[in-house]
């Protein structure tokens, strides 16, 4: 069926189902404003279903999988994955409104990050060893429960992947909820799911609104742990709600990331590499490298040739593959992210390309680099768009100073030609991850996540599959002679 001619409905109990409100809403292509297909809106009674058929899994069929056959599941999914990424990747272009080669390289991690975790599945084990005398301890480990998962839209698919595949390897059954503007490749990877063989319940879809579905499964008492992707205020939200049943969580929130390009950096690869870095995913990208912060001596020639690539960044219809970045999710976020660039030339900052809302259809907004100070809003806050404030800097000390001068510590990148000094201010940026002469970010068995109101908890690694795990101590007597502690 046609994407623009199908309604995508809730996915509860490995079946497609109506909403209980009969809510649809009308989804269209950010890049076109044409309509692209009708989506189902999640609201209690829905998430009280997706619950309850999580928890069913979990006492069920789904609880008594081994790991063998989870792995072959997750295996399995990725094969699916795989075989459909034509149709997955026209699906995500679409309703993101993303370059349908950006989308394509997601598509290869979120078969990737399945694989993965499905080899990962042989390092759950407890240990054991002997205390002393005639005791002996071994640990157990289990699923921490049903896993609530709240997924963005600049991902939708990709950051799915990221979520299920450590939870559904730990033997978790899960209720995700993507957001409502992009949930059609969930919806469409739960089918997959349910097609290759996994039990009915194991994985649940149940798209809504932040503030009212969201937060509703967050604080369900059949929820018992959650994670989430998203906005640095969403994520205190989130802290505030599961306090009270002090449920387990982890956040992957927003981050500022700083670029540092020094002198001695090759900057044939350095300066078209950090335009890559922030224009890739037209800037809606927590881990975009959305700060430049270059060595005085050769600012104005960085400036001058951030400005060159901005203007040859090839932006237009997503699902053209000559397309470099695509457009923003709506008109209203371009609004935004324009109103931030606005407001940081009325403080002085110096918009030397881009910045201007272009005429025709889409919500499309051009690269933009802007001059500015570090103690100004642009260069302080996420903007989340194709945006990149350009920042002076003196020295080392200096570098490292204005990069961890914000709130944030997902993601940073050094540019030098002075292998040490690489790895010295690798150690001395608070960021949770640390690019060398290199822009790239996430890989699948690299633990990815932020340090400050970054977040907390590591995606795409070992360390992850520990978050939806609880370990049981089993402490045993292998002695011979009755115990009488009080020797009554």
């Amino acid at each position: 069926m046609a994407v623009a001619t199908r309604e995508y409905l809730l996915f509860i109990g490995g079946e497609a189902t109506e909403p209980a409100s009969g809510d649809l809403s009308d989804l269209t292509e950010p890049a076109t404003g044409e309509p692209l297909a009708r989506a189902a809106l999640a609201g209690e009674q829905d998430v009280d279903r997706a619950v309850e058929a999580a928890r069913s899994a979990l006492a069920g069929d789904w609880g008594k999988t081994p790991g063998t056959e989870r792995a072959r599941l997750l295996h399995a999914l990725a094969d699916a994955i795989a075989a459909n990424r034509k149709e997955l990747a026209e699906l995500e272009a679409r309703n993101v409104g993303k370059a349908i080669s950006s989308v394509k390289a997601e598509l290869h991690q979120a078969v990737e990050n399945f694989r993965y975790y499905g080899s990962a599945i042989a390092t759950i084990g407890g240990r054991a060893n002997p205390i002393g005398g005639s005791l002996l301890f071994y640990s157990l480990k289990e699923p921490v429960g049903v896993a609530g998962q709240i997924v963005p839209w600049n991902y939708p698919l990709m950051m799915a992947t990221w979520k299920l595949a450590p939870a559904l390897a730990a033997g978790c059954s899960v209720v995700l909820k993507p957001d409502p503007q992009t949930p059609l490749t969930a919806i469409r990877l739960a089918e997959l799911a349910t097609e290759v063989g996994f039990p009915a319940g194991a994985l649940n879809v149940v798209p809504g609104d932040g503030p009212t579905t969201g937060a509703y499964l967050v604080r369900h008492p059949g929820v018992d742990k959650v994670a989430f992707t998203g906005s640095t205020r969403t994520g205190g939200e989130i802290m505030r709600l599961a306090s009270d049943p002090v449920k387990r969580v982890t956040l992957e929130l927003g981050g500022k990331s700083p670029n540092l390009l020094f002198a001695d950096a090759d900057l044939a690869s350095a300066v078209p590499s950090s335009a890559w870095a922030i224009y890739y995913a037209a800037g809606q990208s927590c881990e975009a490298r959305s700060r430049l912060l270059v060595e005085s001596s050769i600012y104005d020639d960085v400036v001058s040739q951030m400005s060159d690539f901005a203007g040859k960044v090839k932006v237009g219809d997503p699902l053209d593959p000559e397309t470099q970045m695509g457009s923003l999710i709506s008109s209203t976020h371009r609004e935004k992210v324009h109103g931030f660039v606005e407001r940081g030339a009325g403080e002085g900052a110096e918009v030397v390309a881009g910045g201007a809302v272009p005429d025709g259809a889409g919500a499309f907004y051009p690269p933009t680099v802007v001059a500015a100070p570090n103690e100004s809003e642009i260069a302080q806050e996420e903007v989340f768009g194709p945006v990149v404030t350009v920042i002076p800097f003196e020295d080392e000390k200096d570098a490292i100073r204005i990069a961890n001068d914000v709130k944030y510590g997902l993601m940073a990148t050094v540019w030098t030609g002075d292998p040490a000094r690489g790895h010295r201010i690798a150690a001395r940026i608070k960021s949770g991850t640390v690019g060398i002469n290199m822009p790239y970010t996430a890989f699948p068995g690299i633990p990815f996540g932020g340090y400050k109101q970054s977040g907390f908890g590591r995606e795409l690694a070992l360390e992850t599959l520990d978050l939806y795990l609880e370990t049981k101590s089993i402490v045993v007597s292998t002695g011979a002679r009755p115990i009488n502690p009080f020797g009554l």
